[in-house]
């Protein structure tokens, strides 16, 4: 078992972050009614308070995604869990993640939602780690750039351990 997680972004830091991104949002997408998709698990926490802070009408969706492969590495095969509710097209999307690693991921669902045919599709994140990052991706709203290290809480987990933290720590 690892050491006790260490604060790297505090509470008041994380709700400063999510309210300024909200306000961009809100002035990008003004009378535009965006749908919104998080990606599960780890953005519920995040997804839930920025939609409060958006505070303006906008609708919400959730996919649940699988990079499959042994270990904690990203295999780059990514398989969609649960499929979205609402219909994309002509839609302007924002696409919430908790944390942009690889980016294998995140790419290969914005190819998915493409192909959906949406008006847009943006992505906001929390956090990203550019030091892992295997493809380009364009992040048009981001909370903070993190070190190259394991972090947790906020909704972010490990083995779904620490997601209830409401700060983000990383583990040694």
């Amino acid at each position: 078992m690892p050491s006790e997680p260490k604060i790297l972004i505090n509470e008041h830091d994380i709700s400063r972050a999510v309210g300024r991104l909200a306000a961009e949002i809100r002035r990008d997408y003004k009378n535009k009614n965006p749908l919104l998709i998080g990606i599960l698990k780890g953005s519920f926490i995040f997804m839930a308070d920025l939609t409060r802070k958006i505070d303006m009408p906008l609708e919400v969706d959730f996919v649940r995604l699988s990079s499959y492969g042994s270990g904690t590495e990203s295999s780059g095969k990514i398989r969609v869990l649960t499929r979205l509710q609402e219909p994309v097209k002509g839609r302007h999307v924002l696409l919430v993640e908790d944390i942009i690693d690889t980016g294998l991921t995140t790419a290969f669902f914005i190819d998915y939602l493409r192909k959906k045919r949406p008006a847009s599709v943006r992505l906001c994140a929390l956090t990203e780690k550019p030091a892992r990052r295997k493809t380009d991706i364009e992040i048009n709203y981001l909370g903070f750039q993190v070190p190259d290290k394991f972090i947790v809480g906020y909704g972010i987990d490990w083995d779904e351990k620490y997601r209830y933290l409401p700060d983000i720590r990383y583990i040694e």
